[in-house]
Formats: structure tokens, sequence, C-alpha cells
């Protein structure tokens, strides 16, 4: 019963730590979608280009909170399918903490987290570009009106208002603002909480020692299940993965594979707000293979740190 207290303690905390982000994100997608200028569309379309460096960058801060905002601006068409997987390769989650709690060389962290950043920006350019190749980068306009639809947040209230006069009209527009970004928040928070809670109970009886036991002596099987365990949208995964390799237990290769694919609960949030779930499939296991040819790589070449 003890654990289960902890487990639940931590999900509670690690999910309210979102909430920040998540409605911060809401309540600036809700403010496009009320504009509907063309200017703040031709801007958007502009800067996507440019989203998986500045994804990437972004992602490399010690918060798994970029990773949620991603998925969520992906969702409604805001940010691009490269600048999601960016974000979510280059996400660094618990790994920061672990290595300042144990003292480690700056330099190693800064390693680490510099080849994520690289590699999230090499994959987020080519997935974009291929995508642009082959036309499959959308239709170019933002769908946050069909994300709010599935949502049943209504939205579309705010314009019973506008008859009452015009200064009515925008404190109510204002308030549907607000209103359908708080909607969105609770339910992805929630569903956030219960899936965290779930994996940090599966993850809390595995144990970190029969983790290690799994991944010991076995380079490229541990490169194939750390990245496995990466996907988990669980702090516990990233922390776990950490731990193993400065414990020695891991080679820098399945370390990589695994903090590659821990994007904190980005995927997850995927999984509850975009609507195609082949897209959020083929997201998922892209990040997955890509995490895993990326610790291959390291193991190949030899490269340690």
């Amino acid at each position: 019963m003890e654990f289960v207290l902890h487990v639940l303690e931590h999900s509670l905390f690690d999910t309210l730590e979102l909430v920040p982000f998540l409605l911060l994100t809401y309540l600036a997608m809700e403010a496009i979608e009320h504009s509907a200028g063309t200017r703040v569309q031709a801007a958007i379309e502009r800067s996507g280009k440019a989203g998986p460096v500045v994804g990437s960058l972004l992602g490399a801060l010690p918060q798994c909170g970029f990773s949620a905002m991603a998925a969520t601006l992906y969702a409604g068409r805001v940010v691009t399918a490269g600048t999601l997987v960016a974000v979510i390769l280059s996400t660094s989650d618990e790994m920061v903490p672990v290595f300042l709690a144990h003292q480690e060389p700056m330099g190693r962290l800064l390693a680490i987290m510099g080849l994520k950043v690289a590699v999230g920006v090499v994959v987020g350019l080519a997935v974009d570009v291929a995508l642009r190749a082959w036309h499959r980068a959308g239709d170019g306009h933002l769908h946050i009106h069909e994300l709010c639809e599935r949502e049943h947040c209504h939205c579309d209230d705010e314009g019973e208002g506008h008859d009452h006069g015009h200064g009515h009209g925008h404190g109510h527009a204002r308030w549907a603002i607000v209103r359908s970004a708080l909607v969105h928040t609770v339910q992805v928070t929630f569903f956030i909480f219960v899936v965290t809670f779930a994996f940090g109970l599966l993850i809390e009886y595995v144990g970190q020692d029969a983790l290690g036991a799994l991944l010991a002596n076995h380079p490229v099987r541990a490169t194939f299940v750390s990245a496995l365990v990466g996907l988990i949208p669980n702090c516990g995964a990233s922390v776990a993965i950490t731990e193993l390799y400065l414990d020695g237990v891991l080679a820098a290769g399945p370390m990589i594979a695994g903090l590659l694919a821990s994007g904190g609960v980005g995927l997850l949030v995927l999984w509850r707000t975009n609507a195609s779930a082949g897209q959020n499939a083929i997201i998922t296991v892209f990040v997955y293979v890509v995490a895993v040819i990326a610790g291959l790589a390291l193991a190949v070449l030899g490269i340690s740190f």
C-alpha cells in the first residue's frame, strides 16, 4: 500500500507540473483560432520551417512540459510533424536532475544533451523536408477548430453575445477563450494523471533491479528494450535509464536509445489530442526506430561519454 501512495504522490506532482504548459498552449491556440487573421496564419507557416531547430533547443530544457505543448500544437496543426519529433527526441525529462544529483561532470551531461539536440534537429528537419516532398505536409491550414469540436468544449457559444454591444461581445469572446482553454486543460490533465499513475505502478512493481538484469550484458537487446522503456510516459522511465547508465549497467548506446525515446508525456498527449490514430502510431514507431538506430550507431562507432 505504501508504494501505491508513493506512486500516487509522484504522479499527481508530475501531472500538476504540466498544467501551466497545457493551459498556456490552449490559451494561445484559442486566441489564434478566434483571431483567424491571415497574418497570424502566415507568420506561423513561415516559422514552421525553423520549428525543429527551436523545438529541439526548447526540449533540451530539464522538464517535459514542452513535449506536451508540442503534441497539443501539432494536433491543431500549429507546428509541423518534424517539430513535434524534434521536441520529443531532445526532451531531457529527468535526465538532467539525476546527473546533477550524482554530481557528474558537466561536460558529460552537456555532451549527451548536445547529441540529443543534434539528433532532434537533423531528424526533425528531415521529416519536414520528406513530408513536403511527398506532399504529405497537410493542407497548410490550422485545425484548432476541429480539435475543439472533438473535445466538445462548446467554444463557439461566444457568438450568442455579439449582439449585446461591442464591449460586451469582446468580453464574452475573451471569456469563451479562457473557458475553452480550461476545459481542454482539465480533460488532458486528467488523462495524463490516470495513465502516468498506471505506468508508475508498473515501473515500481517491476523494479529497477529487475530492469537492470534484463538490460545487462546484452548490448543489442539492451538498446531495443531501453528504447521501449523510454517510450513509457512516466518520469520513472528516464530516471531508471539514467541511473542504470551511471551505475555502469547500461552502455552509452542503450542509454542514448532510451533517453531519445523518453519524451516525457509528449506521445501520451499526442494520443489524447490528435484525431488520427494512424498518424499517432507512425510517429510513435518512428521515434522508437530513430532511438534504436542512434543507440546502435553509437555502439558500432564505440562512442562513450
